[in-house]
């Protein structure tokens, strides 16, 4: 939709632009700062008003840790459907937002609220960094390792949720992930052997390591039995359980990627799977995993690991 725009020539403090596919977009400020922008808003995803406040505030702030940088300002965007959901939930709605902005030491400033035919819920997410430390997703080395930062499965998760076919434990588990905050990435920015850096969401795990990929002009290989996967998501994936956006996944990159021989569709699933705040991607230099893992492990995310590894030549992924 984006193709045969302008990609910000003529506007040189325009760091990152729609060029690469980034998370967010940096503007220089001066010498030591630049502002990262980001917006990000969906229909509910879970039933629960307040928790899909939490979840919604949660993504949208995650392409700012993303970019490396630390979220300071936030505004709400809201659709409600007038006269046909109780004020009530959506209170709750915007109260869960807040209370995720409020553990990211955020203020929500204001915002904007329109009439829609079903709730919407989001923020745009603003962020300072030194011009510096900005970790784009299209600086990646050859040699690099691949750092996961979150577990696999809440599309899936969500997909077994609609279908009235999700236990309150799995509930927990999905809930647990998709809110917890991406805040390894201000610590990662000051690592200058950290290349390249993005979130998993949308497209899946396969899709924004394609645009890696692109961008650094690299090949990636990954371990499918090193990529962590949520528990009761392999459950469900391999009962059957999926989304349409991974099939749409599939059919926008299965061209730039290898699956190995008589795989089981559920991989294929898992890899293409829609993540609702998902985990950072690191590339980094591999001397330095241990020190990315331990940054994982000290800020509480217990399933971060290394997944692949990227090298030279025509970009494409192949899962073994």
């Amino acid at each position: 939709m984006l193709a045969g725009l302008p990609a910000g020539a003529g506007f040189p403090d325009l760091l990152v632009g729609n060029e690469s596919s980034d998370d967010a977009a940096v503007y220089r400020i001066n010498d030591r700062q630049a502002l990262v922008a980001t917006t990000d808003f969906f229909t509910p995803i879970v039933d629960d008003p307040y928790d899909f406040g939490r979840i919604a505030a949660t993504n949208a702030i995650s392409d700012v840790y993303a970019m490396g940088a630390k979220p300071i300002l936030a505004l709400a965007l809201l659709g409600v459907p007038l006269g046909k959901l109780p004020m009530d939930a959506v209170k709750r709605i915007v109260a869960g937002g807040h209370d995720v902005c409020a553990r990211a030491g955020v203020p929500i400033g204001g915002g904007h609220s329109i009439d829609s035919p079903e709730p919407i819920y989001g923020l745009v997410a603003l962020g300072l960094i030194d011009p510096a430390r900005v970790k784009r997703n299209d600086r990646a080395r050859t040699g690099d390792a691949l750092i996961l930062g979150k577990a696999l499965g809440i599309g899936i998760l969500g997909a077994a949720l609609k279908k009235g076919e999700l236990k309150e434990t799995a509930y927990q588990q999905m809930l647990e992930s998709a809110t917890q905050l991406n805040t390894p990435g201000i610590r990662l920015s000051a690592m200058e052997r950290v290349h390249a850096l993005t979130d998993v969401t949308g497209f899946g795990l396969l899709g924004h390591l394609l645009e890696i990929c692109r961008g650094s002009k690299l090949v990636a290989t990954l371990d499918f039995e090193r990529i962590p996967i949520l528990s009761a998501a392999r459950q469900m994936v391999q009962a059957g359980h999926a989304t349409g956006a991974s099939d749409r996944n599939w059919g926008s990159y299965q061209h730039a990627v290898t699956l190995p021989a008589g795989s089981p569709q559920w991989h294929r699933k898992i890899l293409t799977d829609p993540q609702t705040s998902g985990g950072l991607l690191v590339a980094c230099d591999r001397a330095i995993v241990p020190e990315v893992l331990d940054v994982f492990k000290q800020e509480g995310f217990e399933y971060a690991a290394q997944i692949g590894r990227l090298a030279g030549g025509e970009p494409r992924i192949t899962v073994t």
